[in-house]
């Protein structure tokens, strides 16, 4: 199949005769663009459209966030339909490509499109308001006109605009056929916004509008493109990072039938096919050498964990400070003070669509046409201008759905997306990039390994005066985004946060990074650091709990007794739970974790059956502060509940000699629908701004599972994953 996809900008939106176009101003204004109008000069030139409208009442909402699964196809049009008052039936949506007048990007994640970090409803929901509001402004201003009444006299129902006095009315659709001039629209005052009260669409389980095309296969992904007289690619990878091939023969993979050429790059060969198969049996054929002269061929996991765990109990180790707060430096080394480890290993992200991306170079070289699922827009049309050498406007670009990402289809993509350029540049021809899934596994960037050393200093009850949190681990930034890493400071975000434990009261605390040099590629995990250091955290404070002769609820009452969100959401999970009253041969076991400014509470109910644990079922208070979406974020909050599942069950990924020991699902195995428990998610809504749920379901499922094998046992894991004799 052939794809074309349109790419929007300022006129494309106005394609089709009586289209109404609403554009959001950098400034917060709004202007109406009618068909056929050409858009307006501007004192800045900042305009772009986000609702469009059409003379039978069908409207398209466009989203700058990337679909990846999550369902922000549907919850960021949801808040523009909101304000705007429409007809929900009638709302369809439309994912941003390219953003080049700089107004679709996230104001969360510095005005880029980036979708990262359970940030798209968080970042975009005022923003998306006073869009939505502006433009059934701009609808009332035009019925008004056309009427010849006070605009005050004109509201909305469900996309239609009335007038009670005269009882006339016309639908949104009657008003994009209205041949009126350019309207504009000021910057709308929080208060002139729908209040709680009066949502009709947020808040409600809408069927999510992604759901139809998927059942039906419709949804073209990246993987599907095809396009005339295009290759496929299958590049054979060096075993160990950093290494450069020797072609010694590649006559075998010529003779494939099929195959059309074969390209020697400084990190790779790459087999050149009219179908994958054969561009894979092609590669198979292939004679290489490798220089063998990096120096990862030094690096085993084995060593890392143990480098990891001397750093983390070594005082003297440079440490970088990450959160210091209290009355002063407490005496950790005293007589009395209480100490706890944790180990969480590395895990790849196991993303089920494979890595893959279309390129297609233009003569000059200098331009090109890509189709990839990323989830940065932005990021990945600048990747592609560099590795060019050209400029963004020379680079048409296609963001496509995604079959999972979990961080890995971030910067982290670039590589399927820069070979494929680099290789369609070299034969002229458009090319497809896929790695296998034994590709992806042995080349994954994983979530870094961390040793994490706890210290508590106890008053006369057990409850900690001073607690120091020591985080052993190397740094994402410096590989990954090395454009975000400071030498001077070394603050890590992806490592340590989380680690500031910012809702207890622990009187002085310090958390500290103790940095090592990587031994593998490394990115960010599902959670983020939150989930490692909420593990550390929480099972570290079970053991206070015992060991001051409480209980963990009790316990943790107290340490929370300043934040009235975080006591919300734990009273709910024990209410929920009836925690402490597990069937005979089970115990529960209880975790608080948040993810930025969301906070929950989980509860597991565990047992050891045959030497092996199973989880039975789980239960999770969350405060997300408003939910746009119920359904959708009850879904992410479950799926991130068996992320955690799986990272304690049977998730990690070990390398000997710098080559990642696993090679698919059969050695690196995700959890199985036989391991899921009965989860059971509810709300506990504060009224604050919406935050993020695609990551809070892991942060607190592994430390509820370990609490609850600790009562269960009398001792819990204090390893990701746990030891095979638990898990």
């Amino acid at each position: 199949m052939t794809v074309d996809t349109i790419r929007p900008t300022r006129r494309g939106f106005l394609m089709g005769s009586g289209a109404l176009s609403f554009a959001l101003l950098a400034s917060g204004a709004a202007t109406i663009l009618p068909a056929g109008a050409e858009a307006q000069p501007l004192p800045d030139g900042r305009v772009t459209a986000w609702v469009t409208i059409t003379p039978d009442n069908r409207m398209t909402i466009m989203f700058g966030s990337a679909e990846m699964g999550q369902g922000v196809s549907t919850s960021l049009p949801m808040i523009v339909a909101e304000e705007l008052d429409a007809d929900w039936s009638t709302v369809a949506s439309e994912q941003v490509s390219s953003d080049p007048e700089g107004v679709y990007g996230n104001p969360m994640a510095g005005g880029v499109l980036f979708a990262a970090g359970s940030s798209s409803v968080e970042g975009y929901f005022t923003y998306l308001r006073q869009a939505g509001a502006q433009a059934r402004q701009i609808l009332i201003q035009i019925a008004a006109a056309h009427w010849d009444v006070p605009a005050e006299e004109v509201t909305t129902h469900r996309s239609t605009v009335l007038h009670g006095p005269t009882g006339a009315s016309m639908t949104y659709g009657e008003v994009a056929a209205l041949p009126d001039p350019v309207w504009p629209s000021g910057e709308m005052p929080e208060a002139e916004l729908k209040p709680r009260a009066d949502w009709a669409i947020m808040g409600t389980d809408v069927e999510r509008l992604d759901i139809p095309g998927k059942t039906t296969g419709a949804p073209v992904y990246s993987i599907d493109v095809e396009l005339p007289d295009m290759v496929h690619a299958a590049l054979l990878l060096p075993p160990v990072e950093g290494e450069t091939p020797t072609l010694n023969s590649d006559a075998a993979a010529r003779a494939v039938e099929g195959v059309v050429d074969v390209i020697v790059m400084d990190h790779a060969v790459a087999v050149l096919a009219r179908s994958f198969p054969a561009a894979l049996a092609g590669r198979d054929a292939l004679d290489v050498g490798w220089t063998e002269t990096s120096p990862f061929r030094m690096a085993n996991s084995a060593d890392e964990l143990v480098a990891l765990a001397e750093a983390a109990d070594d005082m003297s180790a440079d440490a970088v400070v990450w959160e210091s707060r209290g009355s002063g430096p407490a005496d950790f080394a005293a007589a009395g003070v209480v100490t706890g480890t944790y180990t969480t290993e590395h895990v790849y992200h196991a993303q089920m669509e494979p890595l893959n991306a279309v390129a297609s170079v233009d003569a000059d070289g200098m331009g090109a046409e890509i189709w990839l699922g990323t989830q940065s827009q932005t990021a990945s049309i600048l990747i592609a201008a560099a590795v060019l050498g050209t400029t963004p406007d020379r680079i048409r670009f296609h963001a496509m759905q995604m079959g999972g990402a979990f961080g890995r289809r971030t910067v982290f993509a670039r590589e399927q997306m820069r070979d494929a350029l680099l290789l369609s540049r070299a034969s002229g021809r458009p090319v497809k990039v896929i790695w296998t899934r034994e590709d992806d596994v042995k080349n994954g960037w994983l979530r870094p390994a961390t040793v994490q050393r706890l210290d508590a200093v106890l008053d006369a009850e057990g409850y900690p005066t001073a607690l120091r949190h020591r985080i052993a681990s190397p740094s994402i930034f410096q590989f990954a985004m090395p454009d975000r890493w400071n030498p001077e400071t070394r603050r890590d975000l992806l490592v340590m946060e989380g680690a500031e434990s910012a809702e207890y009261a622990f009187g002085t605390f310090q958390a500290e990074h103790v940095l090592l040099p990587r031994q593998s590629r490394l990115s960010a995990w599902r959670g983020i650091g939150w989930a490692p250091n909420c593990f550390a955290r929480e099972c570290f404070l079970d053991e206070l709990a015992g060991r001051a002769g409480t209980d963990p609820v009790s316990y943790r009452r107290r340490l929370l007794a300043g934040s009235p969100r975080a006591l919300a959401v734990l009273d709910a999970a024990v209410e929920m739970s009836g925690f402490g009253t597990a069937p005979e041969g089970r115990a529960h076991g209880l975790a608080f974790a948040g993810y930025k400014k969301t906070l929950a509470t989980g509860v597991a109910e565990v047992s050891v059956e045959d030497g092996q644990l199973r989880v039975h079922r789980f239960w999770a208070a969350i405060d997300p502060g408003m939910v746009v979406h119920p359904q959708a974020y009850r879904a992410q909050v479950e799926g991130g509940i068996l992320f955690g599942l799986s990272s304690v069950l049977r998730e990690r990924s070990t390398f000997t000699a710098g080559q990642i020991d696993q090679s698919n699902f059969y050695d690196y195995e995700p959890v199985r629908i036989a391991d899921i428990p009965e989860i059971e998610v509810r709300f506990v809504e504060s009224g604050e701004p919406p935050s993020g749920g695609g990551e809070i379901g892991v942060p607190m499922t592994a430390p509820a599972i370990s609490n609850a094998l600790r009562r269960l046992t009398g001792e819990g894991s204090t390893r990701l994953p746990f030891p095979a004799q638990q898990a």
